[in-house]
């Protein structure tokens, strides 16, 4: 493990166990999240992308530890997260924050703004109520929120402004990373860049860093340094973000690419899609994951899983048989 490293995940897996249909059937596992190995740094943005169901969403839970893990471990500040007890987690928690793709779920109906922006530091400090209330009044503030939102209820704001509410929850204690669980998908899109924006600038701010879980691959790049493509609960390929955009080596991240679409109607399109269902987790295939849908599968491919492996240079990793040939092959549908 990287001492540079804030986070350092290895090995990790969550498997729910799936009612048996028979009394004498073999036990069954949905393998939600399997074998994955990722870092972040203190100020990095790493995305996670992946389609829907992929397990990026577990994936996050599991590191928060609101999952317990399967197998593997989550390293952080030197501390292994899936070995600690729920005591010994109570004094990292402000540490790791995390923002809810729904702000209106994750929020209190029956309690005030200001109620529940001083709930964590009823909870983790000893901060006199005068104390408190004149940092729930910095929160607003740096959210972009008036002060007399302080006596409103959830519902009484829109769907940007809730989401406002929940980042300057997570941020109250100052944590050194915070988990976005697709945070910007239930917003309007002109909604979406201010939030983005406003993340961008808490990171700077507060020297945050962010694990990012998004299914556009379009808003990831513009918020994130490196990203990693989940697919069937692993990761198929990692990259910067600019690398992973100019040379993606995974047939899946290629066919995720050519889907982004294009507003210039003169541009080049790519006519390949991504076809067939989404296998099983609870019956994944043998070989490579994405083996039943790829177009340039190969024999091999259903025998052999690839192991994500290092290439083009120390922060490049793709799992794919045939990740040379693949990229060889690719035309990118964007000018760089």
């Amino acid at each position: 493990m990287s001492q540079h490293n804030l986070l350092t995940v290895s090995g990790l897996s969550k498997f729910f166990p799936v009612k048996k249909h028979s009394l004498f059937g073999d036990k069954q596992y949905l393998r939600a999240v399997d074998n994955v190995d990722l870092y972040i740094k203190p100020g990095e943005t790493l995305g996670i992308v992946g389609e829907s169901g992929c397990g990026k969403s577990t994936l996050a839970k599991t590191i928060a530890r609101l999952y317990a893990s399967s197998a593997g471990e989550v390293h952080f500040h030197g501390a292994n997260l899936t070995k600690l007890s729920q005591k010994a987690l109570r004094s990292i928690r402000p540490k790791i924050q995390y923002v809810f793709q729904d702000p209106y779920e994750s929020l209190n109906p029956r309690h005030t703004v200001g109620s529940i922006l001083q709930e964590p530091f009823i909870i983790h400090t000893q901060l006199s109520l005068q104390e408190r209330e004149a940092k729930v009044k910095a929160l607003l503030d740096t959210v972009g929120l008036p002060e007399h939102a302080i006596n409103k209820y959830p519902h009484e704001f829109s769907g940007g402004q809730r989401q406002r509410i929940g980042i300057a929850r997570a941020i109250a204690l100052e944590p050194d990373l915070l988990i976005c669980d697709e945070p910007v998908s239930a917003l309007d899109v002109s909604v979406q860049s201010q939030i983005i924006n406003l993340l961008n600038e808490l990171q700077k701010k507060m020297n945050l860093a962010i694990l990012f879980i998004a299914h556009d691959l379009a808003v990831v790049k513009h918020i994130s340094d490196r990203i990693s493509v989940m697919y069937l609960g692993s990761i198929v390929e990692s990259a910067d973000s600019d690398e992973l955009f100019k040379r993606p080596r995974h047939p899946y991240t290629q066919l995720l690419l050519e889907a982004i679409p294009n507003p210039d109607p003169n541009a080049k399109r790519s006519e390949r899609r991504i076809t067939g269902e989404l296998p099983s987790p609870i019956n994944p295939p043998q070989g490579c994951r994405f083996s039943t849908r790829c177009p340039m599968v190969e024999p091999r491919c259903h025998s052999t899983r690839p192991p994500l492996i290092v290439t083009d240079g120390q922060d490049h990793q793709v799992a794919c048989h045939y990740h040379q040939q693949s990229f060889e092959n690719w035309e990118s549908p964007w000018d760089y």
